[in-house]
């Protein structure tokens, strides 16, 4: 992707322009004129006499070269502060820079030492790549003629000098057109025309460092979203270089060669192919652990890049050692490291073996965990990855076992497509809840500690066919597990217990008539939904939270043994019409009187565990 433009937008600023700034002006301030009033009046001054000066100064004198030497850094000085470019192009700045860029003309053969050569060109240079910072002044520097010059200054050092101040003006001219090409596709495709795109490729060999980091920066801006451009940086040889650079231990060198093939292959799948023949895999990889979390971020969307379409390619990913990193890398307390590796993942999940290594690597609890996150691509991306590792039967049950079926169901999604993705990973469970994986998770619910019983219970009652109920809720006691959560102290847990028993009850009412029980010789009343906690013909109040919950003894005394036990037993309200139910939310009770409602055509042994649950709260308060 092409670098951000601006630091306070909470993204990367554009990797180099600060740095150079601090390198070559740390014994000046930066300067801050609000372009108002006086002050702006003062600072037009300033700028049109440093105009004037480089307008009248183009020439070999030593004096003159000094003089405007002197005024492209007063300007450059000026434009490090956003707020006052405007003012510097109002004064006319621009024209009078751009002439700068060349060199003056000099006899052919003379031997008379430059003065400052080099060195006015270079402040040019930095001056108009800091008043391109601002997008409406691009076209303008461009069409005065800069392109042409900035282009030449990359080949300053074909003379045979390699002195300071030639890499020094290489590097600034790089730096510039960086900054004029950036997310202006028509200046990208004028470098190009004006023959930019060969010298830089050259310069990736270049001796120095900084010059290196440069003509990356500059092909990795010149690369984005322009094919053309593309193909010409892939014919001038840029691969095995660029790859090169992955794998060097300066982690400015790499990252900027990781951005220049990301932004190659990006939605190119021909240059994809070649990249991927030319070696980049293995260095793309190692730079999964770079010092440096943003070769780290730019690695994993190349490697999700590389997964995207090639199933090969999904398999050798992970057979080369990038699950391990990628998941240290969900853990990171950097948000859009977190999102890449997560999108990553999410590519490299579409592969059954991959699915199942992910998880067995620790993949499955740190995806979950961004389900948390207030980012909505970032929850997205988690989301994504878990779909795919849903895919896998051997994943199921530990999805469950670590409570990612109640993750999913309670998550707070930002973007549709995120609810989208969790209904749908839902219901892959669902369909994957029989033979070998039933069984084990019935394994489970019999000898796990408490709390991943609870949470296998839980989510059976979510995701099991009807058909199953009876095996695992009651050969299997998984009943006993959610009437638990209805006593515990969390209310959470008890909120999540009775909704699960409703999910139950709904279940058990879509029985055929063949796999229910045969009827009960008890007399039955079915009131049904529209009559809870309706005061139409209610004969008992219960009181909960300090809130009236309207109920009819006929239908209650018609559910079960243990109702019956409450109205006609020994309990001292049995004739009241206000029945106090402490310890309990209201929620969770509303939920489990609903279907006290319709029990009545639910098999018996579930039935009578629904009425239970109702009455446990308060039997040791009602007894005489």
């Amino acid at each position: 992707m092409e670098l951000p433009r601006r630091q306070d937008q909470g993204l990367p600023e554009r990797k180099g322009q600060k740095r150079k700034l601090e390198e070559e002006t740390k014994e000046e301030p930066e300067i801050s004129f609000p372009p108002s009033g006086d002050t702006r009046h003062a600072l037009l001054c300033e700028v049109t006499a440093q105009v004037n000066v480089l307008n009248s100064t183009f020439s070999w004198r030593e004096a003159d070269r000094a003089a405007a030497k002197r005024a492209t850094h007063v300007l450059a000085e000026l434009a490090k502060n956003e707020e006052v470019v405007n003012v510097i192009v109002e004064g006319g700045a621009v024209p009078a820079l751009v002439k700068h860029l060349l060199a003056p003309s000099s006899c052919e053969g003379d031997p008379t030492p430059k003065p400052f050569e080099h060195e006015v060109e270079k402040g040019s240079a930095f001056a108009l790549g800091l008043l391109a910072i601002k997008p409406e002044h691009q076209q303008l520097i461009v069409d005065s003629g800069a392109l042409s010059h900035l282009v030449a200054l990359l080949r300053r050092h074909k003379d045979g000098s390699s002195s300071r101040a030639v890499i020094s003006v290489i590097r600034r001219a790089a730096d510039a057109i960086t900054n004029l090409a950036h997310e202006n596709s028509i200046i990208k495709t004028r470098v190009r025309m004006e023959g930019g795109i060969p010298p830089l490729v050259e310069l990736l060999e270049f001796t120095d460092t900084k010059v290196q980091r440069a003509a990356a920066g500059a092909l990795r801006t010149l690369a984005f979203k322009n094919d053309e451009n593309k193909n010409q940086i892939v014919e001038c040889n840029a691969l095995p270089t660029l790859i090169l650079m992955l794998r060097s231990e300066d982690a400015a060198i790499h990252y900027e060669a990781v951005g220049v093939i990301g932004n190659l292959v990006h939605s190119s799948p021909n240059i994809k192919r070649e990249v991927l023949a030319a070696g980049a895999l293995q260095p793309v990889i190692s730079l999964l652990s770079s010092c440096c979390s943003e070769s780290q971020r730019e690695a994993a969307l190349l490697l999700g890049q590389f997964a995207a379409t090639d199933s090969d390619c999904k398999v050798h990913i992970v057979q080369r050692g990038a699950v391990g990193p990628l998941i240290e890398m969900l853990k990171s307390p950097d948000v859009q490291l977190r999102e890449m590796s997560a999108f990553a993942l999410g590519r490299l999940a579409q592969d059954t073996h991959n699915q199942a290594g992910i998880a067995h690597n620790g993949g499955l609890v740190p995806l979950l965990k961004l389900l948390d996150s207030k980012n909505g691509s970032l929850q997205h991306n988690a989301a994504f990855a878990l779909y795919g590792l849903a895919d896998n039967e051997d994943n199921v049950s530990d999805f469950i076992r670590v409570g990612g079926v109640q993750k999913l169901q309670d998550g707070e999604f930002i973007v549709q497509a995120t609810k989208d993705c969790v209904a749908k990973t839902l219901k892959r469970l669902e369909e994957k809840i029989h033979g070998r994986v039933l069984n084990h998770l019935l394994y489970l619910m019999r000898i796990s500690e408490k709390p991943v019983q609870r949470r296998v219970a839980l989510a059976l009652a979510h995701l099991c066919s009807p058909e199953d109920q009876r095996t695992i809720f009651i050969e299997n006691n998984g009943l006993e597990l959610l009437l638990g959560l209805l006593g515990s102290a969390s209310p959470k847990q008890q909120f999540d217990g009775a909704v699960a028993l409703y999910k139950l009850a709904n279940k058990a009412m879509t029985l055929s008539p063949i796999d229910a029980a045969p009827p009960s010789p008890t007399p039955q009343v079915y009131l049904g939904e529209q009559y809870v906690n309706n005061a139409t013909l209610s004969d008992v109040t219960f009181l909960v939270e300090g809130r009236r919950f309207y109920a009819h003894r006929i239908c209650l005394l018609a559910s079960s043994d243990a109702f019956r036990a409450m109205f006609d037993g020994g309990y001292r309200e049995k004739d009241a019409r206000d029945i106090e139910i402490p310890n309990i939310r209201w929620e969770v009770f509303e939920l489990m009187m609903r279907h006290s409602y319709l029990i009545q055509r639910i098999i018996p042994e579930i039935r009578n565990y629904f009425a239970r649950a109702l009455t446990k709260p308060n039997q040791h308060n009602l007894r005489q």
